[in-house]
């Protein structure tokens, strides 16, 4: 029995290590600096997580990543710099809002231009679709039809 004890314990004591590592203390000097770091990492994209902020991440580059905004609050740089920072090493997809120019073209434009392309085939279906039936026959191209369909007639008697 106190094996098992022993082992339980054990694993109790793993486990609070691994929760603990898991909380990431910072100390700021001011609540305002603390909310310029939370909206910070709440803007900026995981590069490993792609779908996740830096906040939510528990990526291993993430945790770089605040760790590294953390330290560029208390170097004194404003927000700007710090995006920028980001950006310079981790291009534009860092950002979950892009600058609009000629490398983010797609990505800001490009669903539009899709959605237009799909409604222009549809809207080109529906007029094909929606064709006029075929012009009526002259009296000449009546009568040779006419007598095409007579011949016809005689060869199936």
């Amino acid at each position: 029995m106190s094996i098992i004890k022993c082992l339980t314990t054990l694993l109790m004591l793993l486990s609070l290590n691994i929760a603990h590592a898991a909380i990431e203390a910072y100390d700021f000097k001011s609540e305002a600096e603390e909310r310029r770091f939370q909206a910070l990492t709440g803007e900026l994209r995981c590069p490993k997580c792609q779908n996740q902020n830096l906040a939510g991440s528990d990526a291993p580059i993430a945790k770089d990543l605040k760790d590294r905004t953390y330290q560029l609050l208390q170097d004194g740089k404003t927000d700007n710099e710090i995006r920028q920072y980001m950006v310079e090493r981790y291009g534009d997809f860092i950002s979950y809002n892009p600058p609009v120019r000629g490398t983010t073209y797609l990505l800001w434009f490009g669903p539009f231009a899709l959605l237009l392309l799909v409604v222009a085939i549809l809207v080109w279906r529906r007029k094909k679709a929606a064709a006029p039936p075929a012009t009526q026959l002259d009296a000449q191209e009546a009568a040779r039809l006419a007598d095409l369909l007579k011949r016809d007639n005689r060869h199936d008697k």
